[in-house]
């Protein structure tokens, strides 16, 4: 049985070539390795309303695509924004953005959402570079390197500290 008092971090991606989907793992993996929280990764197109709802803290991971958030991470926001509205005030979120070049866009995209949404950011948007500027680099499958990943362990683990002491 859960317990009731314990708080839920939800990690919402969307990942066309891996990228994004091994950092919120990673994301996943420091928060879980904290404790105190209990961790729900979802894609984007998975998740709805009543997870938002149902979560204290969260992440949104999504890959920069043509400078600015991944269509279906989009679609999540779009399903998501007006059934949730004025119901997850100052909760707290963090971003984590996969690029191949810059991903500013995207983080203030998301930005802007949460600032409708009433959210209370805790971190600077975690944002991983991939070079990849080819048509055929940009499509390809990609693997994080390690120090990339540990910085979403760390992110996944500060934000799942905080939560659960109650900090945000």
């Amino acid at each position: 049985m859960s317990d009731p008092s314990r708080k839920t971090l939800l990690i919402i991606y969307q990942s066309t070539t891996g990228a994004t989907r091994q950092m919120a793992e990673a994301v996943a993996r420091g928060a879980t390795d904290e404790g105190g929280v209990h961790v729900r990764l979802l894609k984007a197109t998975d998740a709805g309303p009543e997870d938002v709802l149902g979560a204290d803290a969260y992440v949104f991971a999504t890959p920069e695509n043509l400078a600015a958030i991944a269509g279906l991470m989009k679609d999540f926001f779009d399903r998501c924004y007006y059934p949730v509205l004025d119901r997850i005030n100052g909760r707290p979120y963090a971003v984590l953005i996969c690029a191949g070049s810059d991903g500013s866009n995207a983080a203030r995209q998301i930005a802007r959402i949460a600032t409708g949404w009433r959210l209370r950011d805790v971190a600077p948007p975690l944002i991983v570079c991939t070079r990849a500027q080819t048509p055929e680099a940009i499509l390809a499958p990609k693997l994080i390197p390690p120090a990339d990943l540990l910085q979403g362990e760390e992110l996944g683990a500060a934000l799942a500290a905080g939560v659960a002491m109650g900090a945000f």
